[in-house]
């Protein structure tokens, strides 16, 4: 295998990652109208899940077959990537969307990228800034603004999924960033979502769910609710733009930039989805919750840029 480090191209990195989170932004919203339709989130992660495995095997059958190749000190690796950092930080994260304003759900996600720092310093030794604990008191104290703590009328379950997917997308960027190192973006992909279609496969046959008419109908919700898709036209575009594409397109940042990098930018997802879930669903945000939201962010930043690097 190519140790890829030294061909790292940033400029690529950067426009991968900001398309990634204005996808990703998109299918926040996405997510929370099919899942109003009654399909579970287990079986909307199954069919992601398989959905991008297959889209990334026939693409490497096609222009890189050799990029199968496995080395067996690789599989630990992708087997903890692909239940943790994949199957369950989706499963988490549509549930945290279904349950909770789309806004506070992804800032209360986000906070994974200042514990990324967090976990260098305790795994992998790192030195940090002093602006790192600033930034987590930032990010902590703008969530309790945004929350309204202090007169809460927010889902504590759906909070509690959003701390989940936080702690999935801690291990998603720190992961990646090391899956990556000797290995291309379309074969990560095609194995971290094999796995987790795998394991997401195992679960279902152990409790199976009701299945789906995938003809049926749905209305596209909130100011396009006067528009109606069927299922499966629902399913394709999550399939390929609300997980194929955008993931393919982190991959490729991860493989081009740092974990810290990649995850800096990508809290421009928070903004993405936020605005897409006010013209699309009708979500407001307060003054003061938006003000929340951008403390939030100021902290991510300043936690996250907190790593030296050696």
């Amino acid at each position: 295998m190519v140790n890829r480090v030294a061909q790292r191209r940033p400029g690529v990195g950067a426009t991968a990652v900001s398309f990634a989170a204005l996808l990703f932004g998109l299918n926040a919203s996405s997510v929370k109208v099919i899942l109003s339709t009654g399909i579970s989130t287990e079986q909307l992660v199954l069919f992601r899940t398989v959905f991008t495995a297959v889209l990334a095997g026939i693409t490497l059958l096609i222009t890189n077959r050799k990029a199968f190749k496995m080395e067996l000190k690789e599989i630990p690796l992708f087997v903890f990537y692909g239940i943790f950092g994949i199957g369950l930080m989706q499963w988490t994260y549509s549930n945290a969307v279904n349950l909770l304003p789309i806004s506070v759900a992804l800032l209360i996600e986000y906070t994974a990228i200042a514990l990324v720092p967090i976990v260098g310093i305790f795994l992998f030794k790192e030195r940090v800034l002093p602006r790192l604990w600033l930034g987590i008191a930032l990010v902590l104290g703008g969530l309790a603004v945004v929350s309204n703590i202090w007169n809460s009328n927010l889902d504590p379950i759906g909070v509690l999924w959003a701390v989940g997917a936080a702690i999935c997308v801690t291990i998603y960027f720190i992961t990646g960033e090391h899956t990556q190192r000797n290995r291309d973006a379309m074969s990560t992909l095609f194995y971290s979502f094999l796995v987790a279609a795998i394991f997401w496969g195992i679960i279902n046959l152990i409790n199976p769910a009701p299945a789906v008419d995938i003809n049926e109908v749905f209305s596209l919700c909130g100011n396009l609710g006067s528009f109606s898709w069927p299922f499966w036209a629902g399913l394709l575009w999550i399939g390929i733009m609300g997980s194929f594409v955008p993931m393919l397109l982190d991959y490729i940042a991860l493989g081009n930039l740092s974990a810290t990098a990649v995850g800096v930018i990508a809290t421009a997802e928070t903004v993405f989805a936020t605005v897409f879930a006010w013209a699309w669903l009708g979500e407001d945000m307060s003054t003061l919750e938006i003000f929340g939201g951008l403390i939030v962010i100021t902290g991510i930043v300043l936690a996250e840029t907190s790593r030296k690097r050696t």
